[in-house]
């Protein structure tokens, strides 16, 4: 009688209740990493929050110390209120990036007003809000608080807007057409498809804004609009200290503190982002690559009290399968119909751009000489000037870069760190340097200083382009690397047309970032010495010296104008080539 086949058992799977209760109580290495993660957030915001509802006299008189010891907190409420900030402009690009990638109609109202947002400089924003979050609470810092938090993020938001608004466009078809097939409901399509495709560009653009956060430090916690002024405990009034003291020892201390601030912001925040939507890294081929790693991800995801908290919350987000499913659509509208909605939807947004035009020059006529309003046009030339040159070299500089880091995993965790500190230097850490320079050898300040306006923003198109070509699938490179792509062919052929949509993105922001540096690098001081350039930026810092609100409005106004006409002119019709000739399959 033949002997029966053999079969291989696996492991015992069979579990001793005891041991699995003792596995589970006895505390691993991950989870002692992940317990002091928690611990250092809840530091944070406790060393963070202190004195945060005390009266403005105290805060005001803590605030102006140049002790270095005072570092360590300051860093704490300036890092909090970064990353509030952030978590309100997340939130924000989450709605307005998606009501304007989804909704035509609404997209013409948003764009424009995205624009004109954009080029508003962070003085004009808080020119306009610091009486009145400063009422909310008189005397108290907490309103001064908010006025740092609401700076820092119009600082932070216009970025990754941006960003998301140009991932939703650029969804590659072949997603499109699997939502479709599974009959996604327009919310589970969005979760499940569209913002994971977007996820790997909106966190590096996120690093960006941080970074961009850290460049208007100094205007949002040390500022003064006529006779309101704003002076909080943090690492941005240390530096205005120190400017004003002319402390190059303090001015030291301060850079030493931001890097070691940026350091752990990338080892606790952006590394483990960006090593999670790796995951959602689009890529049709089976062609492996190297993960990034994150050693604070990798306690979170094994430590075992993280995991028992993670599976009941998954469970009741998932809901109920059949709430996935979308509903049969509704009857389409006739072409006609469909016509004459655009043209009363249209009607309405010239007839309100036409009324707020009217209401800006009505005002100004009664206050501002026309001459007047012709030497600040004359003046945004001269700013408009400044920021396609700086724009063009910084292109020339960083995409060949962007995609050589982008494409090497390994070389992007050593570059990541370094970018996001020289993208968050203050610009106005280099003003003894500029202020030096040029008042020793008689330099032109129209032309030197203008490098101190692309000082920031010029990270923009650095990112953008590096996660551009951390996102071109192994398909591309496989194919390339068949053909014998090489050289200028390679650079043609693969290379630019891959990250031409998000170097777009990047050069947007990147030339909206240097017209709001302007305020910053056209008018500089050391101690006693003032070096002016011509531009918007000096007359719009002079006017919020001097409180004189109609000067102020006339040069947002004019700031605007120009973003605008550039944005509809030159960056929008190359963003609409890339979204339609660059797309993913």
């Amino acid at each position: 009688m033949p002997e029966a086949p053999r079969t291989r058992r696996g492991p015992d799977l069979t579990v001793n209740p005891v041991s699995a209760v003792r596995g589970g109580l006895t505390p691993s290495l991950w989870d002692l990493l992940a317990f002091a993660t928690l611990l250092a957030v809840f530091v944070l915001i406790g060393f963070g929050t202190r004195g945060v509802f005390g009266t403005l006299e105290e805060s005001a008189a803590k605030a102006v110390s140049l002790d270095p010891r005072q570092l360590p907190w300051f860093a704490a409420r300036t890092s909090l209120r970064m990353i509030i900030a952030l978590v309100v402009s997340t939130l924000f690009t989450l709605g307005y990036a998606t009501l304007a990638a989804k909704n035509r109609r609404a997209r013409t109202f948003l764009l424009p007003l995205l624009d004109i947002l954009q080029s508003v400089p962070i003085l004009g924003f808080v020119s306009a809000v610091v009486v009145l979050f400063m009422n909310l609470t008189p005397g108290r810092v907490l309103g001064a608080e908010l006025v740092a938090v609401f700076a820092i993020f119009t600082s932070q938001v216009w970025n990754m807007t941006y960003s998301l608004y140009h991932s939703l466009i650029t969804v590659p078809r072949e997603l499109e057409e699997m939502a479709h097939s599974f009959r996604l409901s327009p919310w589970m399509r969005f979760w499940r498809v569209e913002l994971p495709f977007a996820m790997p560009a909106l966190v590096w653009n996120a690093m960006m804004s941080m970074s961009g956060g850290w460049f208007f430090v100094v205007a949002a916690e040390s500022i003064s609009v006529g006779r309101s002024s704003v002076a909080l405990p943090g690492v941005g009034t240390y530096i205005a200290s120190a400017l004003g003291a002319s402390d190059l020892g303090a001015v030291g201390w301060a850079v030493l503190t931001m890097a070691v601030v940026i350091l752990l912001y990338d080892v606790f925040l952006f590394r483990p982002l960006v090593a999670w939507s790796s995951r959602f890294h689009y890529d049709t081929s089976a062609t492996t690559q190297v993960a990034p790693r994150s050693l604070v991800l990798e306690a979170l995801r094994r430590a075992r009290w993280v995991s028992a908290i993670r599976g009941p919350l998954a469970r009741l987000g998932r809901g109920r399968p059949g709430g996935r499913v979308q509903r049969p659509m509704a009857k389409a509208p006739s072409a006609a119909i469909v016509r004459r909605t655009d043209r009363l939807w249209g009607a309405l947004a010239a007839l309100v751009t036409v009324a707020a035009l009217w209401l800006v020059v009505r005002y100004l006529a009664t206050e501002i000489a026309f001459d007047e309003v012709l030497h600040v046009l004359l003046l945004g030339v001269y700013t408009m000037l400044r920021v396609f040159v700086l724009v063009a070299l910084a292109s020339l500089i960083w995409v060949p870069i962007g995609v050589q880091v982008g494409l090497r995993p390994r070389l992007t965790a050593i570059v990541q760190p370094l970018a996001q500190f020289f993208a968050a230097f203050p610009a106005n850490l280099l003003f003894p340097v500029a202020v030096w320079a040029i008042v020793r050898y008689q330099l032109d300040p129209n032309i030197w200083l203008s490098p101190l306006m692309i000082l920031g923003s010029q990270w923009y198109i650095l990112f953008n382009v590096t996660a551009g070509a951390s996102g071109i699938p192994g398909e591309l490179r496989d194919v390339s690397a068949n053909l014998q792509l090489r050289g200028g062919l390679w650079w043609r052929k693969l290379a630019l047309p891959a990250v031409f949509p998000t170097f777009i993105t990047g050069a947007i922001t990147a030339s909206g970032g240097a017209w709001n540096a302007s305020i910053v690098a056209e008018f500089v001081h050391w101690g006693d010495t003032t070096v002016e350039a011509a531009g918007l930026g000096t007359y719009i810092v002079a006017a919020t010296n001097a409180g004189d609100q109609p000067r102020i409005i006339l040069g947002i106004a004019v700031m605007s104008l120009f973003v605008i006409v550039t944005n509809r002119a030159i960056w929008q019709p190359l963003q609409r080539r890339a979204s339609e000739r660059f797309r993913l399959a």
